[in-house]
């Protein structure tokens, strides 16, 4: 990895990594303070490490009443194909003016390659031209399947990565397996859920074990590298120093493949992996203005 940026840069391996999912569980944040805040985060100085405000379907109707200049919005649809033309409506009756489409994200997609093959053909059928599509992909049997399905399309994968239940997160295996699978097929992917944290650990309220974002940028570098065993000692690790020595030392071409690789994942806190970066010296904060200045 390149020397650090001064303070107030971000790095390249964080840069759009955090995708602002404040109104979905846990955060649950209302969108009449979510909104906002997002805009908060955009002109803040860490602003080269958010991505998109991400909505669900049901309620991009209400984001019109909310803001007074575009949004980039990343378009979440948990029921499916199903709900995409209706999505794309809602959208292209707000105008350019309120929501710009940062992308859709294409949930209930069932387990089989038949259901994936599906929904990429609803996605080449509606999506309207230069909006990134991304397609969850459930664990599981099939998974491999899925990949292969998904594979030479122009969709990224989605993996969901936690939860609301200790069923919802997989172990280091599954994700393992997932960023393996990606890699050797060059399918791009984006993680929702539990990566609430940069380094691996147990939830002390819930005892969920967590992977760390940390954890899966070093993984899906390893992944390509390695393959999957190479993934799974990644996302092992507990180590905050390991990890954030490890990141320090990826080299530009390791930086560009963890990126083209892992794109981005769903946070209900921007503030939270921000800090834990800071704490493992991994990204400096400006520094204060002068006393006279202030």
């Amino acid at each position: 990895m390149s020397p650090r940026p001064p303070g107030g840069e971000v790095p390249p391996l964080f840069r759009g990594l955090f995708d602002d999912a404040a109104v979905f569980p846990p955060g649950d944040l209302p969108l009449v303070l979510a909104v906002p805040a997002h805009r908060a985060h955009r002109t803040a100085w860490y602003a080269a490490a958010v991505g998109p405000f991400l909505c669900g379907a049901a309620r991009l109707g209400e984001l019109p009443y909310l803001t007074e200049a575009p949004l980039r919005v990343g378009i979440v649809l948990p029921g499916g194909s199903a709900t995409l033309p209706a999505a794309l409506k809602t959208v292209a009756g707000i105008g350019p003016g309120g929501i710009l489409p940062a992308g859709v994200e294409l949930g209930g997609v069932g387990p089989t390659a038949a259901d994936v093959r599906a929904a990429v053909a609803a996605l080449d059928a509606q999506l309207p031209p230069g909006v990134p599509a991304a397609v969850e992909l459930p664990c599981g049997a099939g998974l491999e399947a899925s990949l292969d399905v998904l594979a030479g399309t122009p969709y990224r994968a989605k993996f969901r990565t936690g939860g609301l239940s200790a069923e919802a997160f997989p172990d280091e295996e599954e994700l393992a397996g997932f960023l393996a699978g990606c890699a050797e097929r060059g399918i791009p992917y984006k993680c929702t859920a539990g990566l609430h944290h940069a380094v691996r650990h147990a939830d002390p309220a819930t005892g969920f074990e967590h992977h760390g974002f940390l954890n899966v940028l070093l993984a899906a570098v390893a992944a390509g590298q390695d393959g999957r065993e190479g993934a799974a000692q990644a996302l092992r690790e507990r180590s905050g120093g390991i990890l954030a020595g490890a990141a320090s030392g990826l080299t530009a071409p390791q930086v560009a493949l963890a990126r083209a690789s892992f794109t981005a994942f769903g946070t209900c806190s921007i503030a939270e992996p921000l800090d834990d970066l800071a704490g493992l010296g991994l990204l400096t904060p400006p520094a204060p203005p002068p006393l006279e200045d202030r």
